[in-house]
């Protein structure tokens, strides 16, 4: 991450897609042609008369004399009615698109072989009711936000697609195998800053240890009829019950404290300062990538070039506990283009201060990613007291970049009840749509972690990270950008699950 360029070109718009553009063309069916009177063309016939039937064939010509036999193409009397089939045709070709476009927005979304909701579209929300209006809240010190981060941090790792959330592999073995999991060792600490001022750095180095040949295990519903109706459900608020694969739980795993990361290798090391691009909050969560990314047109001559940023972006849970979920993520054709190439997941533990050296026996109780369960859609529904915190930057007349003492912004808090809800859709991922990235908003990923990358109706992308837990407790951190590639906003939210009943009216 240290090595990351956080310039190039991005661009999109309003009617920006996600990832893989997807064209569905749909064309209607040939219209009839018809042949008007006033371009037929008149065959001549010739009539062999006998002198016997003269005067009887004149008198049949002065019948006939208004009368023409037209051969060939007739005209279709029938061409008013071809226009209104036509018209009703079309009419009929929308409906089934915009009826097939809902339906892969499923709110299920594509499963896996056990049945579990791997990604879908995204999710509903709307506000209840306000409980306190936006109010400024002060920034927090730079030197509370390194004292919170700084320490010894131990814990897991994994990578997952951003087209299935599957898990993938995160290195290859001595023995050519697939590794799916990692052990993570992180020392934090703030140090002097380089440039000589005043102020400090975050220096940081990670080292990893991967293992795991088996990949995940998977958590097959349980075969309870009423558990199943639950998953048919849409507005079902309980996850079904789940049965572990025995077949892959026999697998033991090695420990966290089997191995050596004093021989490790380093799998990041870098020094983060007070940047313009990171936004950071009282108990240590932050959001770090680019502030303000150029836009402009394409240029042809650099067609190689697509400019990729990775956004970091943190929750803590508890003091010392702490998620960190990193996107990856492509920007071609002048930013009109949006892939995401990678989305590393990492949960981490904090053990002891930077400046001490770890020699406690305190049980590692974090699992490694392949033997958690995912968050079914189901258990984010219903009523949530939602806490926000937001942060604005201020653009001046002069550079961001150029401010001394980091990124100038405006941190406002307010408190609503929201209601969470799933699409309005329930069918299911097709297997001939799966190429479709238009509607993959939502990754559903093991641990209670959800991430999505999506563009508004207004054209404002929104990268977003969730880490739900079995207390109902739901902590989200969002970063928001602009049309024009500047950074608009980000927000960091403390959801509670609300699970006590209105009032009954008399």
């Amino acid at each position: 991450m240290a090595n990351m360029q956080y310039s190039g070109c991005f661009h999109w718009n309003s009617t920006a897609k996600l990832g893989f553009h997807h064209t569905l063309n749909l064309s209607s069916s040939s219209t009839i042609p018809y042949l008007n009177s006033k371009s037929s063309k008149v065959d001549s016939r010739k009539l062999l008369i006998t002198q016997s039937y003269k005067n009887h064939q004149q008198q049949q010509r002065r019948k006939n004399k208004d009368r023409v036999e037209v051969r060939g193409k007739k005209e279709n009397v029938w061409s008013i009615d071809n226009e209104m089939a036509k018209a009703k045709e079309t009419e009929l070709a929308k409906k089934s698109q915009q009826r097939r476009r809902r339906g892969r927005r499923g709110a299920r979304g594509r499963r896996n072989k056990s049945g579990q909701v791997m990604v879908s579209a995204a999710m509903l929300v709307e506000v209840e009711t306000v409980l306190q209006t936006q109010e400024p809240v002060i920034k927090p010190a730079w030197n509370t936000f390194t004292s919170s981060v700084s320490g010894i941090w131990k814990g897991v790792g994994a990578v997952f697609s951003p087209i299935t959330a599957e898990m993938e592999p995160i290195e290859i073995g001595s023995k050519h195998e697939n590794l799916y999991d990692c052990y993570t060792l992180a020392r934090v600490e703030a140090v002097p800053s380089i440039s000589g001022g005043q102020g400090s750095q975050i220096q940081r180095k990670i080292n990893w240890v991967t293992l795991n040949p088996y990949g995940e295990i998977l958590q097959h519903l349980g075969g309870s009829s009423k558990s199943k109706e639950e998953v048919k459900d849409r507005n079902a608020f309980s996850p079904p019950k789940e049965t572990v694969d025995a077949s892959v739980s026999n697998h033991v795993l090695p420990n966290f404290h089997s191995f050596n990361f004093e021989s490790s290798d380093v799998m990041e090391e870098d020094v983060m300062d007070n940047e313009p691009g990171l936004v950071f909050f009282e108990d240590g969560s932050y959001s770090r990538g680019p502030v303000d990314m150029p836009v402009g047109e394409v240029d042809d001559s650099k067609y190689y070039l697509s400019p990729t940023f990775k956004f970091e972006q943190c929750l803590v849970k508890g003091c010392h506990k702490r998620l960190r979920i990193v996107h990856t993520i492509e920007f071609g054709n002048g930013g009109s283009d949006i892939q995401i190439m990678r989305v590393a997941v990492y949960e981490e533990q904090w053990v002891s201060p930077a400046n001490i050296r770890d020699e406690s026996d305190l049980e590692f109780d974090l699992k490694p990613f392949s033997q958690q369960k995912r968050t079914h859609p189901s258990e984010l529904t219903g009523s949530w007291k939602v806490f926000e915190v937001s942060a604005t930057p201020v653009f001046g007349d002069e550079l961001i970049t150029q401010e001394s003492d980091g990124t100038p912004y405006v941190y406002l808090c307010t408190e609503t009840l929201k209601k969470r809800s799933l699409p309005e859709s329930s069918a299911y991922f097709r297997e001939e749509e799966m190429q479709d990235m238009q509607d993959v908003t939502v990754l559903w990923l093991p641990g209670g972690v959800t991430g999505y990358v999506d563009i508004t109706k207004d054209g404002v992308l929104c990268i977003g990270v969730g880490w739900y837990s079995d207390e109902a407790i739901n902590l989200v951190m969002e970063r928001d950008y602009g049309v024009d590639g500047r950074l608009k906003e980000v927000r960091w939210k403390t959801e509670v699950k609300r699970r006590w009943s209105d009032p009954m009216t008399l």
